[in-house]
């Protein structure tokens, strides 16, 4: 069985003290090359796809859509997924600008929508809501999202110079969403995305999250301890085409960690792996045995991390007849053997 593999990049790595690290780059977190450089060895691992992270608190970071999109056009092959933040950004927006991802990447974009009760003091919105508001309002911002790439049909577009017509007006469509969270009429400004629908991704820790996840997500992102939890985590969540299981990892790095630990505790909300690569193989085969279809790995430290990923976990895959050796031509929904939906509001018309 083929085995699903991401990471997820943040900063200088997910250990507070990753950037003190002799090969860390601190100084250039805030330029695209070093996005690049990172995306690019990931790609060279043909991993599945990357992940971008984003918060509106400390520390200083860049935004996620914008450094896939500076990363889009230097990369190929590998998926671009970039965090937004439901809480506090508009859906209309993110659907153009993952709309506007998914062609710069030719179908490789997707997004990880995350909620975030605090920092309304930094853009003066509404005081926090509780835990089922705010993933009730996830999942409404989600359902304006896809609405929106289906509010342009496929075909929409004349591009007719001969008599004038760029689109044809028929087949743009309002979505017309009213609800407690939004009140939305539409149409996009961009063209259905090439994926039709990007993939949505969603990290979940709980039941009330879970649901939230089978009602929004492609693609669900769990944290168990081990192999019972994963079993455990997996026979709750239904109706999702893929549960991909979180490690924070540190190859051949218990020493490291210890040393790192002395500078700035990590604290995650993941299992940590210290062993090799061969271990870490034997790891995932087994948890991807209790109903898990890939794994999002977060480096400890980067680039270190990243490269004993690509150039020790992957090889050992590889061997053991688990793992890709080279991208085919494709999508990242087809990389995740997802079919190209159809337009909801295509075939809405052609019913009457």
């Amino acid at each position: 069985m083929t085995l699903h593999l991401a990471v997820a990049l943040d900063g200088a790595g997910w250990h507070p003290a990753a950037w003190r690290e002799p090969d860390a780059r601190p100084t250039e977190l805030l330029t695209a090359r070093y996005w690049t450089d990172l995306v690019r060895e990931a790609q060279h691992g043909l991993l599945d796809l990357v992940t971008f992270e984003d918060s509106f608190g400390l520390p200083t970071r860049l935004d996620a859509t914008l450094i896939a999109a500076a990363v889009a056009p230097r990369t190929s092959g590998i998926g671009l997924v970039p965090t937004v933040i439901t809480t506090h950004t508009e859906p209309f927006h993110i659907s153009k600008a993952i709309a506007t991802l998914d062609y710069a990447s030719t179908g490789r974009a997707g997004v990880r929508v995350r909620v975030d009760p605090h920092h309304t003091e930094h853009i003066g919105r509404r005081a926090p809501l509780d835990q089922n508001d705010l993933l009730d309002e996830a999942a409404d911002y989600v359902e304006v999202v896809r609405r929106l790439w289906d509010s342009w049909e496929d075909d929409a577009e004349i591009r007719d110079t001969a008599t004038g017509r760029f689109v044809d007006r028929d087949k743009l469509h309002y979505v017309d969403f009213a609800g407690r969270w939004f009140n939305v009429k539409g149409p996009s400004i961009t063209p259905r995305p090439p994926q039709g629908q990007p993939l949505v991704f969603a990290l979940a820790h709980a039941a009330p999250v879970y649901r939230f996840a089978e009602r929004a997500a492609d693609v669900v992102l769990v944290t168990p301890r081990d192999a019972d939890d994963a079993a455990a985590i997996t026979a709750q969540i239904t109706g999702v085409p893929h549960v991909f299981g979180e490690l924070t990892v540190f190859l051949d790095g218990a020493d490291r960690l210890a040393r790192l630990n002395d500078r700035a505790e990590l604290t995650t909300d993941t299992a940590v792996f210290t062993g090799s690569a061969t271990e870490l193989a034997d790891l995932l085969l087994a948890w991807q045995q209790h109903g898990l279809t890939g794994f999002r790995l977060r480096p400890g430290t980067l680039p270190h991390d990243l490269t004993a990923i690509t150039r020790g976990l992957v090889p050992e895959l590889q061997q053991r007849g688990v793992f890709r050796r080279s991208y085919e031509d494709g999508t990242l929904r087809d990389r995740l053997g997802l079919p190209r939906p159809g337009n909801r509001y295509a075939a809405t018309q052609g019913a009457r």
